[in-house]
Formats: C-alpha cells, structure tokens, sequence
C-alpha cells in the first residue's frame, strides 16, 4: 500500500481557461494558409481541425466543458504536449508541482464525474465544479510509475485493435477482389427471389414491461453493428412471448438488416442456434435461398451498397427501408462456387478476430484491474 492524499483538482492544477478562443469554420478555413505548418485545433472530445496558428505550448490537459463523456471509464480528457489552440468546449489545466498530468488523465477516465455536470439538457462541467473534483494522490515517484504500467497496459489495447482494424481491412480487400475489381460481370438479380423469408419483428405487447432479466435475446438495432451481430446488451424476453411472435424467430445464418434510424443499413449474419433469439420492428430478417448470406451481408455492408441505401432515404422525414424495397434491393450473382470460397475465407478471417477479441476483452478487463489497485494504492508499495 503506497499513502494516498485527497485534494480538489483545483488545488493540484493551474487553470488557463482566460486564453481560450473559439473559432467557427470560415474563420479556421482563412487560418490554413501555410500548409505545412499547421497546428491542432481542440475541442470538448479532442482535435476538431488544423489551423496555422496556436496559443498554447506546454503540457496541457484539456477536459471537456460541454458535449463530453463524464461516466466512469469514458474519455472526459486528453493531453496535449505541443503548439495548439483550444476551444471554449473543454477547460485547459496545467499542473502544479504534487501532481503528474498523465496520472490526473487516466484517474478522470476512470472517475464517474457525472455527480459534478449541471445542466439538464446539455451536461456542463463549470469551472466551479472542476475545482472541486476530488483527486487521490501518491507521491509523484509513485504516479510516474503508475503511468508507466498503464502505458504499457493501455499500448497492448491499442495493438489489439489495431490488429482487429487490420483484420477488416483484409475482408473488406477481399470483398473488392473478388466482386469489385471490375475484371468479371455478374448477372444482377433481385434479393426478393433468392430469400425464402423477409420480416422484422414488434416490440413485444407491454413494451418494456415485457422485458426479463433472462430468456430469450431480442435483437434490437443498437445490438447489429456492421457485420456484427453483439447481444451483450440485448434485452430478453419469455420463451412465451417468443412463441407468440414467431414470424420473426431468428435462424441460424439469417441476414439480420436494420431498417430504421441513423444506424439503418447496418448488417450482420446471425450464427446463434434457431429459434434462439427473436427481433424487433426496426430489425428485418432476410432468410436467404440458393445463395450464400455471408456474401449477400458483405455486399449489402459495401461502401457501394451503403450509399445507394443513403440515396433510397436522401430526403425522406425518416430513415426506413420497407420489405418491397429490401426484396427488390439488385445484387450481383457470382457462381455459388465462388460464394462459397468467399464465404469461408470470411469464415477465416473472423476465427481470427474471435481470438483477438478474446485477448481484447482480457487486456481491457486486466487495465481496469490495475486502475482500480492504483487508485487504491494497491500497486506500488511507498
């Protein structure tokens, strides 16, 4: 155990917030005239653009005023070592001599400061209740080490997702190879005659009162990101209730396809059992018949595709795909040999990412451990 002190941040840090200055678009477009050398332009969540002028050049650390994530383990600040100029959406602080910057930055990030924002609307962090954010500190010898293992814990995140980005990149490379480097035509067809069933589903009759602590998943769009399906925060309903709605029981390698709202068009294959989830109305399900529903995910999760599915909405009130539309929607018809050897390439390829995603989920778990003993005082002993 190392001896910890508790101060408020304004106690620990000089601010600087008197030498911001915000500036809108068409004052930093006139602010870009020598090229190759231009500085960050920051705001609350980071650097918003670049511009041939700064006002601050030092260790900084900039923690969002307005429009920021002050919830435990959210990034509430950044560090910044070189020329910039900030904003007046996030509060500029140096350090004084008890306190190490990058220490303060990851004890934010891992502080819930949502009990020190004002504001119903629009969350606001004041200077007043800046100051007043309690902070626990060693000494800074201590500090400089504790930095020092969570770079090295945070560096080996950073290359686990790198590797994942990788991993997307080659799919996405492989999708163009083999479907979009113009060297072969396909045959166009329309979905609607190579599905054997298009439906989405209802929220369940009671809405949420209708939701259990366990059961079945019910899919809901927040849960289909792009090519994958994540159930880790999917509500559950009764096995009754599941039967009831049995039009949109989800089958093993169904293309699950949101159809609603800012996420529509993202789209996933499902590789759970039958019958082993069910969706909402803003989730339609495309069973696929005689051709590949890895491929027909992949082609629709294309730039191209993605922005014919922009097109279909450009101004409509609200974001919607209908079951004529989807079922009309014309893809290219590659030999079924050759869906097949993308389909298990891709097959491959996400064996991969399982594993790496494994490994993420145990550096991120072990990162929040050593944060948790660190600002405990549990790493280093004095």
């Amino acid at each position: 155990m190392c001896r910890l002190e508790e101060y408020n941040l304004g106690d620990l840090t000089n601010s600087f917030d008197y030498k911001r200055r915000p500036l809108n678009e068409r004052q930093r477009e006139v602010m870009k005239n020598n090229e190759e050398e231009l500085y960050p332009y920051c705001g609350a969540n980071g650097i918003v653009d670049y511009i041939d002028d700064f006002i601050f050049n030092e260790e900084i650390i900039c923690i969002a005023e307005d429009g920021g994530y002050w919830e435990a383990n959210q990034k509430s600040s950044y560090i910044m070592t070189g020329p910039c100029w900030v904003n007046n959406h996030a509060h500029v602080l140096t350090a004084r001599e008890k306190l190490n910057l990058s220490y303060l930055n990851y004890q934010l990030f891992h502080l819930d400061l949502t009990r020190y924002i004002t504001g119903s609307t629009r969350g606001k962090l004041t200077r007043k209740e800046l100051d007043r954010i309690r902070i626990k500190v060693p000494s800074m010898l201590i500090q400089s080490k504790i930095v020092s293992v969570l770079d090295q814990s945070q560096s080996l995140i950073d290359k686990r997702k790198a590797q994942l980005e990788a991993l997307d990149q080659l799919a996405q490379s492989v999708f163009l190879e083999m479907f979009e480097d113009g060297s072969m035509k396909f045959d166009m067809v329309s979905l609607g005659n190579y599905t054997s069933h298009v439906s989405s589903g209802a929220t369940p009759r009671g809405g949420q009162k209708a939701y259990c602590t366990q059961g079945i998943p019910l899919i809901r769009s927040q849960n289909i990101r792009m090519n994958r399906v994540d159930i880790g925060n999917a509500v559950f309903i009764s096995e009754p209730t599941h039967e009831s709605m049995k039009r949109s029981q989800v089958m093993k390698n169904d293309v699950l396809l949101n159809i609603t709202g800012a996420s529509i068009g993202r789209v996933a294959v499902y590789n759970g059992e039958d019958n082993s989830a069910n969706v909402n109305q803003h989730v339609c399900i495309i069973r696929t018949l005689n051709i590949n529903p890895i491929y027909v995910s992949r082609f629709i999760a294309s730039n191209r595709f993605q922005d014919s599915i922009k097109r279909l909405n450009s101004g409509a009130t609200r974001e919607a795909l209908n079951y004529s539309q989807i079922k009309k929607f014309e893809i290219p018809f590659p030999p079924i040999e050759v869906q097949n050897q993308f389909a298990n390439i891709i097959q491959q390829i996400e064996a991969q990412k399982s594993l790496l995603q494994k490994s993420l989920t145990e550096l991120e778990n072990n990162f929040q451990s050593l944060m948790q003993r660190a600002f405990r005082g549990e790493l280093f002993p004095e």
